[in-house]
């Protein structure tokens, strides 16, 4: 709490926690997170284990990526005319079913590249639906006045999750192995679907709910088509995490670049998120954001250079501190689109929009670590990583001169 003296208002720096449901999901996800940022680091390690390969380690992307093209748009259709807590309890259920068999398969040495790929694509069949269900909800549980504050706290979550997944995970597959990893993973689904169990909330939409049809698909699409403020961040999204995706080549960094075994990999991984919390942090003190759409275009052009300082270091400690770097710029830009992107758009059609959101913002770095492995494959994951950060810096100035709304944004809470 902190007390304003111009007008003795108490402000709460975490006032979306005092919301119950709200509260219940963040713990829940916070767990859950932590389990599939493990899986994550598992499985590409797992996957350069067993291959050798910058390919398929691009693969792996590549069968993120895939799903999320295919069924997005009509997951986030589902979040729009079905009950979204019975959308993301089906699906959470699903995906713990898909890492029981990835832990059973590499427990019995049956684990193969194909078996892989496969719960991989499967895994993300149900995330699909998921996060539109997940992240249309979020509004319903909280009061506008705490939106920001409740996007604030997600990306706290999710970092907090990203720096404990990764910073066990080595130490994880060292005492106990890559199977123990998996197995932690499917039980930690178990927090998110206990949390949507204790909640109160229905999960019901507010207001009139839109069947499942491809012209329900097409108005979620011309709705963004038609907000310069949405689609001209996912635009900025998929760009950026298309050119700069280091840390899908982070294996081969920590294994032939800078000599360091699993624990270090599991700091390297943890470096993003942990420059992402202090972003975070800093961002749920803030009572307001002015000029969002400038500090948006500095965060991602800090990213890319970040990702370039990374690209060119050999050293451990150097690397780790332009990961933190490159998490700073990233969170910032991510919290100030997620807010008005989420704010510019009416609970009957978020979910829609959200699923499209999906593909640039997951599909970006999906599809960009697929990219970086072959480039990596033909001039050497340092060369690759450069090349991406100096694409990402472009592109965010030639977004910032070809669309001036974008830039000279305000942000939704200075319309009054």
């Amino acid at each position: 709490m902190k007390l304003n003296h111009k007008n003795n208002i108490k402000i709460n720096k975490f006032s979306a926690l005092q919301h119950r449901d709200f509260r219940l999901l963040w713990i829940g996800q916070l767990i859950s997170n932590t389990g599939s940022q493990m899986q994550i680091v598992a499985l590409n390690w797992h996957i350069y284990l067993l291959t050798n390969s910058a390919v398929a380690l691009g693969l792996i992307g590549l069968s993120r990526f895939i799903p999320v093209v295919i069924f997005s748009l009509i997951g986030g259709s589902f979040a729009d005319s079905h009950n979204r807590k019975k959308i993301m309890f089906y699906s959470q259920s699903i995906m713990a079913i898909f890492s029981i068999i990835l832990t059973i398969a590499t427990f019995t040495n049956n684990v193969t590249p194909l078996i892989i790929y496969s719960i991989t694509i499967g895994s993300f069949i149900a995330f699909s639906f998921d996060l539109p269900a997940r992240q249309a909800l979020i509004p319903s549980l909280i009061n506008k006045k705490d939106f920001t504050n409740a996007m604030s706290l997600n990306s706290i979550m999710f970092q907090i999750s990203a720096i404990l997944g990764p910073g066990l995970v080595g130490f994880v597959i060292a005492e106990f192995g890559i199977g123990s990893v998996y197995a932690f993973n499917s039980l930690s689904f178990m927090a998110v679907i206990i949390a949507l169990l204790l909640m109160r909330s229905d999960g019901a939409i507010n207001g009139k709910s839109t069947p499942v049809s491809i012209t329900s698909i097409l108005e979620g699409l011309r709705f963004v088509a038609s907000r310069t403020i949405i689609w001209s961040t996912m635009l900025l999204d998929f760009f950026g995490t298309f050119f700069s995706s280091a840390t899908a080549l982070l294996p081969i960094f920590a294994k032939d670049i800078l000599h360091v075994g699993p624990r270090e990999l599991g700091f390297l991984y943890a470096g993003p998120a942990i420059g992402a919390l202090i972003a975070g942090y800093i961002i749920a003190h803030m009572e307001k954001i002015n000029n969002q759409g400038r500090i948006l275009i500095y965060g991602v052009i800090c990213y890319g250079f970040a990702t370039m300082l990374f690209g060119l270091s050999t050293f451990f400690w150097l690397s780790f501190i332009s990961l933190i770097i490159l998490g700073i710029g990233d969170a910032i830009s991510a919290i100030i689109r997620n807010i008005a992107r989420q704010l510019e758009t009416p609970d009957y059609i978020r979910g829609r929009m959200i699923a499209i959101n999906m593909i640039f913002f997951l599909g970006g770095p999906q599809l960009g670590e697929f990219e970086a492995g072959i480039l990596a494959a033909n001039v050497g994951a340092p060369v690759s990583v450069v090349i991406g950060g100096i694409s990402t810096v472009i592109f965010a100035g030639i977004i910032a001169l070809k669309i001036p709304d974008l830039i000279n944004y305000k942000g939704h809470e200075n319309k009054q």
